[in-house]
């Protein structure tokens, strides 16, 4: 298995849609109608600092060949000397795919396009029933050092 991850097409939404969805957390959340996820996908699209990712196997069978998506916003801040960094969200492997090394790949690729972007930083947030998640991002090195909280405005 070859994974090679590139910026997502137009025409792979419903992958990765099918990806959000493919866990407890995303079954709960994510709706039927594709048409906000491509509105998404477009605004994503046109800033300038945000990139919808995808890794796609091509020696799958015909059907879902993306098997794994993230999306890496890089930003610029003042603290820490000015310094920029980035953001990784929404981090999807196909449920068939966990554990077979396919997410260290995804998140060796978030970093060097992190790198590349002059960012020295690259952080994230996971909800707290992912716990199997949690045990991967601190075997990649990430440190669980800060508390986050989000309000849902709407």
């Amino acid at each position: 298995m070859t994974i090679l991850f590139r910026p997502a097409k137009r025409s792979e939404v419903p992958e990765i849609v099918a990806l959000l969805r493919d866990d407890i957390l995303g079954q709960g959340r994510e709706g039927d109608s594709l048409a906000p996820y491509f509105q998404a996908f477009d605004q994503i699209g046109a800033e300038s600092n945000n990139a919808l990712l995808v890794g796609v196997d091509e020696t799958r069978a015909a059907g879902m060949q993306v098997v794994a998506t993230y999306q890496l916003i890089c930003m610029s801040g003042l603290s820490m000397q000015a310094a920029r960094r980035a953001e990784i969200e929404n981090v999807r492997v196909h449920s068939d795919l966990r554990g077979q090394g396919v997410g260290a790949l995804m998140f060796a690729d978030a970093e060097r396009r992190a790198r590349d972007a002059g960012c020295i930083m690259l952080q994230l947030t996971t909800n707290k029933a992912r716990e199997d998640a949690q045990r991967f991002y601190a075997r990649l090195g990430f440190s669980a050092d800060h508390i986050g909280y989000k309000k849902l405005l709407g």
